[in-house]
């Protein structure tokens, strides 16, 4: 039975991360990878902005009753993202980069740009 749940909200998240995804095309930006994985953090959605790279963590919760798919981006898990940053900048020409967030709550998507910064 633990599967069949793991499979349902790892499905769910991979349409939210495409939901996103399309969201941010339609909005400008153009996608350069998904799922990028390190030992200690991962990043959802990595785009560019124009010149600048955009490490983008999506959100989704079906629910409110602990706050929604914001309160869901725990200083921690900020940490791990950035880590995972770093990781996926390491060795490369420096450029301009930020952290963006999409945030699904049901059928709303918020898109909150520079949502938290490495310095944090």
């Amino acid at each position: 039975m633990q599967a069949k749940t793991n499979d349902t909200t790892t499905a769910r998240g991979r349409e939210a991360e495409e939901r996103a995804a399309r969201h941010l095309k339609r909005s400008g930006l153009q996608l350069v990878a998904r799922n990028f994985r390190v030992r200690g953090g991962e990043i959802d959605l990595i785009c560019r902005d124009g010149r600048r790279l955009v490490f983008v963590e999506v959100r989704q919760r079906s629910r409110n009753d602990f706050g929604g798919a914001a309160a869901s981006i725990t200083t921690g898990k900020q940490r791990h993202i950035i880590l995972a940053a770093r990781h996926y900048l390491a060795g490369k020409p420096e450029c301009d980069c930020r952290f963006d967030c999409v945030l699904i709550d049901g059928e709303r998507l918020e898109w909150l740009k520079d949502a938290f910064s490495a310095d944090a």
